[in-house]
């Protein structure tokens, strides 16, 4: 019992010492060193910086304006994913053909892709929400895929001895033992598609958390370049703890939270 409760109890404890250790061997550091607040400041300072952004709804606006791009992305991804996955999962001879072209498409460097886009789209939300789409799109569909072949023969046999048709071996059957693979590909894909999000407004954009990633670094504004920073963390674990929280909603049953749930009970 008393194992049970140390175990649930552990993340709340360890984790905020971990960042009061990391931040006063940061402090440490720099006062130890003399370094400049332009190349390292210390974490109060930044801390500073943080508070004064949050209070300022110009900040706020620009959050948002990366949300709205990393979210559209992402599902823009998990529709295109799942269905071409399924597809590529069910039918072999396409798989094999167009795998070459779709392993080629994602070595291209997408930083590369980025003034295309800006000469394609304009300077708008248009081009971020296809980059988070293109980066988040191949975590997804390599899941789903895997997730598809991954029902055995010996289980579909069982279906058809139950006299079952294909929308009730679909529905029962496929579905259920593919839903995890489908969640594993949304962890990765929601975190490279608000990478993604973040390159594209860093490299050709006027709005969103990136934008002001350039504009804090153009002004040799150190200590909120980190706030900046520390918001797209804040964002990021905020986006993926959603997609963590959907995976306990819709696959309760499945090793990987059932397990969880029990550790933390």
């Amino acid at each position: 019992m008393n194992r049970e409760r140390f175990g649930r109890w552990l993340p709340w404890v360890s984790t905020p010492l971990i960042l009061v250790v990391f931040f006063l061997l940061w402090d440490v550091f720099v006062r130890v060193n003399g370094m400049s607040e332009l190349v390292l400041p210390r974490p109060g300072t930044v801390f500073a910086s943080l508070g004064e952004l949050v209070t300022t709804g110009d900040t706020w606006y620009h959050a948002r304006v990366t949300a709205i791009e990393t979210i559209s992305g992402f599902a823009i991804a998990l529709v295109a994913g799942v269905a071409t996955g399924v597809v590529l999962g069910k039918v072999r001879w396409m798989e094999r053909s167009l795998r070459p072209l779709i392993v080629a498409s994602q070595v291209v460097p997408k930083v590369a892709l980025i003034p295309l886009f800006v000469i394609w789209f304009g300077f708008g939300i248009t081009s971020k929400v296809i980059m988070a789409a293109m980066l988040a799109f191949f975590p997804i569909m390599l899941n789903v895929q895997l997730g598809v072949r991954s029902v055995e023969s010996g289980q579909r046999d069982v279906m058809r001895s139950l006299n079952a048709n294909r929308w009730q071996t679909f529905n029962h059957l496929e579905f259920k033992s593919t839903l995890p693979y489908v969640f594993a590909g949304m962890e990765v894909g929601i975190v490279l598609a608000i990478i993604g999000t973040i390159v594209g407004e860093y490299l050709g954009g006027s709005e969103g958390l990136g934008y002001l990633v350039v504009r804090t670094l153009n002004a040799l504004d150190a200590p909120a370049l980190f706030a900046v920073i520390i918001l797209l963390s804040v964002l990021g674990l905020l986006l993926y703890f959603v997609v963590n929280g959907l995976k306990r909603f819709f696959i309760p049953w499945h090793e990987s939270v059932y397990s969880m749930q029990e550790t933390n009970a």
